[in-house]
This record gives C-alpha cells, structure tokens and sequence, in this order.
C-alpha cells in the first residue's frame, strides 16, 4: 500500500477517535473506487510512486472497511468547500464521490462531516495550510497524536503542546464549519449541480 498508508492503517488500527481537517482533498476513508483511481493518475502524473496501484486501492478500501464498520472508532472531518469547488476529476465522477459521501455519512452513525464555508469568519488562530489528523485511542497509556500531511511526507506530533496546538485549530475549524444537517444539504446541491451540468456518472 505504499509506507505512507501502511502509516495511517497502523494508527488507525488502534484509534478511538479520528478528526480531521482537509483544504484540499476528499479523505480517503470517503472516497469510492472510481476517485481513488482518479488520484493515483494524478499521482502518477507527477513521477514515480512507492506503491502499486492494485493493491493500494485494496489497501485503502480495506481501510474504509474497519473505520466504518459497527463500532468503529468516531469519525469527525472538516472539508474545505474549496475542495467541493476546485475540481481536479471529471465533473461526472466528482458528482458520484459528492453523493457517496452523503450516502455514507446518513448510513454510518460514528461518521460526522462538516463543511468549512469560503465566506467563514474565524478570529483568533491562523488556517492550516496542510491536512491534519487527530487520534486518540483507548488506553490511557497511549497519549493523543497529531499526524500532519504534507506533499511529500507525515509528520506525527506527540508532544502535549503540539497536539493540544492542532486541537484547538480543529475546535475553531469546527465551530465556524457549518452544522451536520447544513452540510449535507451544501454537498446535496453541488451534486445536483454537476450532475445537471454533466448528467449521471456511469
């Protein structure tokens, strides 16, 4: 699957809890087989890569397995509306990835997504630039963890202060993203929209 994914698998293995943030990319445990393949292209586009592309997208399907199972941990993510905007797929399959997603979050109880809205106003704390993960995890021994995504490499933080600093960027991300419910209705109607521009994806 690639050391990069075999590094989220293992956290995730072990998590009670995952939060993220993204301002530029759908995550992957949302993502459908059509958009994984779609972004290994881009992938591929840019040079070589460390990992094949069978079994990476095996590798990642198998991820979303365990996350959204019953009882899987809790699953909270932030989306940048500039992800649901700046489209690098085909219009077509993005539609298709929009509705999984709200498919996926109206089936999967432990699954919590918010929007971040572009005309947001939020005081206090810079923006990431960059996707970012929280975990916690169940025993009290293993201390919380940040894992930070950046193009070429991740960066894990488990210094107090370093979490407790990406903790309080998502809190202020969450409270200025728009609720649950209004979310949804957002990524409703921007698939309604591609899917009137582009029809259905087959």
């Amino acid at each position: 699957m690639g050391a990069r994914q075999r590094l989220y698998a293992d956290i995730e293995s072990g998590a009670a809890t995952i939060r993220g943030y993204s301002p530029s990319s759908i995550p992957g445990v949302l993502q459908t087989p059509e958009m994984i393949a779609a972004m290994i292209r881009l992938a591929k586009a840019e040079g070589t890569s460390d990992f094949v592309p069978a079994k990476m997208t095996q590798a990642r399907l198998r991820r979303q397995e365990e996350i959204l199972r019953p009882g899987g941990p809790r699953y909270d993510f932030i989306l940048d509306e500039v992800v649901l905007r700046r489209i690098v797929v085909p219009q077509s399959l993005f539609a298709a990835q929009v509705r999984h997603i709200i498919r996926t979050v109206t089936e999967v109880p432990h699954l919590n997504i918010q929007v971040l809205p572009v005309n947001f106003c939020i005081q206090g704390y810079p923006l990431p630039t960059v996707p970012f993960f929280l975990y916690t995890f169940p025993d009290q021994d293993d201390p919380p963890m940040t894992v930070v995504d950046t193009v070429t490499t991740d960066i894990i933080h488990t210094a107090r202060q370093d979490v407790e600093r990406y903790t309080r960027r998502y809190d202020h991300l969450s409270q200025a993203a728009l609720p649950p419910e209004d979310s949804i209705a957002m990524l409703t109607d921007i698939a309604d929209r591609l899917t009137e521009q582009t029809g259905p994806h087959s």
